[in-house]
């Protein structure tokens, strides 16, 4: 079986609301990477081996006396480096060059020119001016520019507006480039990257899909042996694709807890348990808990003490579950990579938090078990194609994001059995119809929300006066950002007149024009 991280790329996180898209960029390449903060340990960077350095973008002017800086190490272990954006400024300033505020700021498209035909660049372009030169159209997100090179360092991009867009010292293969190659608006990004990581890094591309199945099933059979697995099966992506990975590697030694906490999508348990159950074979317990759930969160108002109820019921009964079974030695969880990062973030205060993280929180170590969580090194795209080639259903793969807490982030106010179901029927009916009208695959995610204001309507010749429900639909790459979309009026038109005509308890219908920032995708 290949070693799928022999060659890896390392990146170093400064900050950039792009950093995981870096990431994202080279794994879809084929090679292996991982993610850490700028300031991660010497010693963690030279037991890592990288086969070369991505130094990301990131908030700081670099001239300010506190900003970051990429650990010396970084450029005394010989291997290849990119910076991008504020990483080239850094490079530039830590390597005897330097950098000031730009005379025009750039945020948005603009249009490079390559030089000196470094091996980044050249035979990659958009098009050719009249004299021949190679053009790029880039992203461009910067206040700072590099004014002076290091010495040994040479022009390679410019625009009319940045007279150093990007710089190569070809002898250290050291590169530093002032746009953003991660995102989709840079069109010939990905050729650049990948450029970096083939040519310069001479890494071969052993990540597919196919090797990491491989090895993901390896690794499980090695830490469970012929020992009992135990996982908390929610119908999501993450704990579905843990699921089948653990049914393929242990078969009936795996045994599934799927908790109904009442804040489900309409018929969602029966899916679950029909496509688990019935038609994959996998061993499922179904514990019916929506009453328990509803009694604890009675009254309750606060979004975070929501929350922190539903995870701790989570959890409650999910260990009165466990604790009737013999002999489970692992406890299987659905963690995935940026769920490392964001942890990894937080426990050193690099991370705000805006809110508790949508997934519920972790289980009570007096469980004793020992964790299996084979998905933690991998982003919810690599997932889903993992989940097709497992044969989980696409609808079920594909289908946009769900809280962890469920419907109980999208009942503002107190929750209860009456508001999920009326939540429950007019988030169907959206969703449906979207599918009907061939705009689901357009957003990336929709849903409805239940509010708890009452509003006057009229029914036939009967005055109404009843609920509120907000539709929200959006459009993103990374999620870190959003606008709303842009559905049809005809469409909202008649989505509307379905929720209130079969929902007796709803009397308006609104839409939800709010963008990421300032607003957040959920309500709450």
């Amino acid at each position: 079986m290949p070693n799928i991280q022999h060659h890896k790329i390392l990146i170093l996180d400064f900050g950039s609301q792009y950093t995981q898209l870096i990431a994202r960029r080279v794994r879809e390449i084929g090679v292996y990477c991982e993610l850490v903060p700028y300031d991660v340990s010497s010693h963690f960077i030279e037991n890592f081996e990288p086969s070369g350095i991505i130094l990301s973008g990131g908030p700081d002017s670099v001239n300010d006396e506190k900003s970051a800086r990429a650990p010396k190490i970084v450029f005394d272990i010989k291997v290849p480096i990119l910076g991008i954006c504020y990483g080239m400024q850094t490079m530039a300033v830590q390597l005897g060059g330097e950098a000031t505020s730009a005379n025009k700021a750039e945020f948005g498209f603009a249009k490079i020119r390559a030089r000196n035909h470094s091996i980044l660049l050249t035979k990659i372009n958009d098009e050719r001016n009249s004299d021949g030169h190679e053009l790029l159209d880039v992203w461009m997100s910067h206040g700072i520019e590099v004014t002076k090179l290091p010495n040994g360092f040479e022009l390679i991009a410019s625009t009319d507006n940045c007279p150093i867009a990007g710089f190569a010292n070809p002898k250290k293969h050291y590169y530093g480039l002032q746009f953003h190659p991660e995102v989709t608006h840079t069109k010939q990004g990905r050729k650049i990257l990948e450029r970096f990581i083939t040519d310069i890094c001479h890494c071969e591309k052993k990540w597919t899909t196919e090797n990491i199945i491989e090895d993901l099933l390896e690794k499980i059979k090695v830490q469970v042996s012929d020992q009992k697995v135990l996982l908390g099966l929610s119908g999501g992506v993450d704990s579905s694709v843990v699921a089948m990975l653990l049914q393929k590697a242990i078969g009936d030694k795996l045994t599934c807890v799927f908790v109904d906490n009442g804040l489900l999508r309409l018929n969602e348990g029966d899916e679950v348990m029909n496509t688990f159950s019935e038609n994959l074979g996998v061993k499922v317990i179904r514990a019916d808990a929506k009453d328990y759930f509803y009694e604890q969160l009675k009254n309750e108002k606060d979004p975070e003490i929501k929350r922190k109820i539903i995870g701790k019921a989570f959890v409650e009964i999910f260990t009165q579950q466990s604790k009737k079974l013999k002999d489970i030695n692992f406890l299987a969880q659905g963690t995935i990579y940026p769920d490392v990062i964001e942890s990894a973030g937080a426990a050193s205060g690099k991370a705000k938090v805006i809110k508790s993280h949508h997934n519920v929180g972790g289980l009570p170590e007096n469980l004793k078990f020992e964790l299996v969580e084979p998905l933690k090194e991998l982003f919810k795209d690599e997932v889903r194609t993992i989940g097709v080639k497992l044969g989980l259903p696409k609808k079920m793969l594909n289908r946009h994001p769900f809280p962890g807490p469920g419907l109980g982030v999208r009942i503002l106010g107190p929750i209860n059995e009456e508001f999920a179901d009326i939540l429950r029927f007019a988030d169907n009916i959206f969703i449906e119809e979207l599918n009907n009208f061939n705009l689901y695959d357009k957003v990336n995610q929709a849903f409805a929300v239940f509010l708890p204001i009452k509003s006057v309507g009229v029914t036939g010749d009967e005055r109404r006066y009843d609920y509120v429900i907000a539709l929200r639909a959006v459009e993103t790459i990374d999620f870190m950002t959003a606008r709303w979309a842009r559905l049809p009026f005809d469409f909202l038109d008649h989505v509307s007149n379905r929720i209130i005509n079969e929902i007796s308890r709803v009397s308006r219908v609104v839409y939800d024009i709010s963008g990421k920032p300032p607003a957040t995708i959920e309500w709450e």
